[in-house]
């Protein structure tokens, strides 16, 4: 196990953006040195890129990345020094997989290692190709089922490609999940195992390996808990709960510990929820401006708030509404229900903050030690904290800190060894933030959905460097190479290069 451990240790020193967040899915490229002042003139070029959420990866001098356009989906390679187009492949016809408004259809990241790039669509499965488009291999996969769609991105391990495929669908004639964990081979697509996953539901992790003294580890959050399984054999070693029905980041390591981050359901990132955004964003309905919400003020946007950060009408703002008309409005009177106790066609900022802050469950970073076996306690879960932590954004382990930036442009940094903060700092950026924050050469980068990039110096202490609003909206974590740093915005990918 030692040399399994050396040997996955000797590929991410190659210091290769091959996949979801760089080398390991860590964020950090240490010897990389993009601009830290990022201004229009550092635009090495852009290039047009069609609808996706996946990020760009890197071998050599090209960049892999997905797109889709209507029912079509699409493989692209570009040149990095360039951006000019190379080749474009579009994977075989398959029915589209049901994705939420805020999701696409092309949203896992590729994965590339020094021959092939292997890329997977919720609808369709995994397919390879050669660094120059020729196809390799192709596997098709039967799609989940789950409220916002496929995000969860291929990994490497030895000659493996692993993937999750959680799904809220259940086995013929079974009440369990279909949801799994699969090994194939990367030279011919062939399943090497695979693991049930029967009482897990849809989730949207990317996994991660965990290289400590003891071994290498496959580290998998999912619906409510985290799992440890031994890469090679799919056998599953431990877990710990406490984590919300939907989880997105993807787990981190540093000190010999793997963290993970879940925010409560509905994006909720402190444990003691202020009701206050909450009643302010209702407000919004409040047309007779009496300080309350009635029943007949109701209109199209109505719904329950989960994310007053956001505009109204976003499709994160609330709880997802039906299409139809008819269907909408009566789910809008039963939602008008839950906080109007008193049954007086009234909603007030008391009854409001009653029912937001009587919420289940709790936003969590877990910070976990090796050797565990089964259910894991207090002997290999080190600590837990309950404040700042994100919905979307993946955490990032750098320089002897956790990071974490959250809807609002809120970034905290956590001590690793104790669990504590250091700090909590305003970036700037507001609205939403879904892309994961990366790091390189003693800085981090912050990416709001609105297209704020903001670039705040490693440390302790909170210290903004530099802020830059790119020319449209990006979502999407970017990647980096030696000098430069790709950004992939809501029609572009832009490259800002060191001068």
């Amino acid at each position: 196990m030692l040399t399994a451990s050396l040997t996955h240790g000797a590929e991410v020193a190659q210091k290769t953006w091959d996949q979801f967040r760089g080398p390991a899915g860590s964020g950090v490229m240490e010897s990389a040195q993009p601009p830290t002042v990022i201004e229009s003139a550092h635009l090495a070029w852009k290039t047009p890129l069609p609808a996706g959420l996946s990020s760009p990866v890197i071998y050599g001098n090209q960049i892999f990345i997905t797109g889709c356009d209507k029912s079509q989906l699409f493989t692209i390679a570009l040149n990095r020094r360039d951006g000019r187009e190379l080749w474009r492949r579009e994977t075989p016809e398959a029915p589209l997989q049901r994705v939420h408004k805020a999701n696409t259809h092309a949203s896992p990241s590729a994965l590339v290692d020094a021959k092939n790039v292997y890329v997977y669509f919720g609808s369709y499965g995994l397919v390879a190709y050669r660094h120059d488009g020729k196809e390799l291999w192709k596997r098709p996969l039967e799609p989940s089922k789950s409220l916002y769609g496929a995000s969860s991105s291929p990994i490497a391990y030895k000659e493996l490609l692993l993937l999750v495929t959680d799904d809220d669908a259940n086995l013929e004639n079974s009440r369990l999940s279909r949801s799994r964990v699969m090994a194939f081979s990367r030279a011919t697509g062939e399943l090497v195992w695979e693991t049930a996953r029967p009482f897990l539901r849809s989730g949207w992790s990317t996994p991660a390996i965990w290289s400590h003294e003891d071994g290498d580890e496959l580290v998998v959050l999912g619906h409510g808990r985290v799992v440890g399984y031994n890469p090679l054999t799919g056998e599953e070693k431990w877990f710990a709960k406490g984590f919300s029905r939907e989880t997105i980041a993807i787990p981190v390591q540093g000190k010999g510990r793997v963290y993970i981050s879940s925010a409560q359901l509905g994006g909720v990132s402190d444990a003691e929820i202020d009701p206050k955004p909450f009643w302010k964003s209702m407000l919004q309905f409040d047309e007779n401006k009496d300080g309350k919400v009635g029943r007949d003020e109701i209109t199209k946007d109505f719904t329950w708030p989960l994310r007053p950060e956001l505009p109204l009408g976003h499709p994160g703002w609330g709880i997802p509404l039906p299409s139809d008309p008819a269907r909408r409005r009566d789910r809008q009177q039963g939602i008008f229900g839950w906080a109007d106790k008193n049954r007086d066609n009234l909603w007030t900022e008391e009854e409001l903050s009653s029912h937001i802050t009587n919420r289940p469950g709790k936003p969590i970073l877990m910070a976990i030690t090796p050797g565990g076996r089964g259910e894991l306690g207090k002997d290999h879960i080190a600590w837990e904290l309950n404040r700042s932590v994100p919905e979307i954004p993946s955490p990032l382990f750098y320089r002897d800190q956790i990071y974490m930036v959250r809807n609002g442009g809120t970034l905290a940094a956590v001590n690793p060894e104790t669990g504590k903060l250091s700090y909590r700092g305003r970036l700037g950026g507001t609205g939403q933030y879904s892309a994961s924050p990366i790091a390189a050469n003693g800085h981090i980068y912050l990416l709001s959905d609105e297209g704020t990039l903001s670039v705040v110096k490693a440390g302790d202490k909170f210290e903004m460097a530099h802020r830059f609003q790119l020319p449209e909206p990006a979502s999407v974590t970017p990647a980096l190479d030696h000098e430069t740093l790709y950004v992939r915005g809501t029609g572009h990918l832009w490259a800002y290069r060191r001068r």
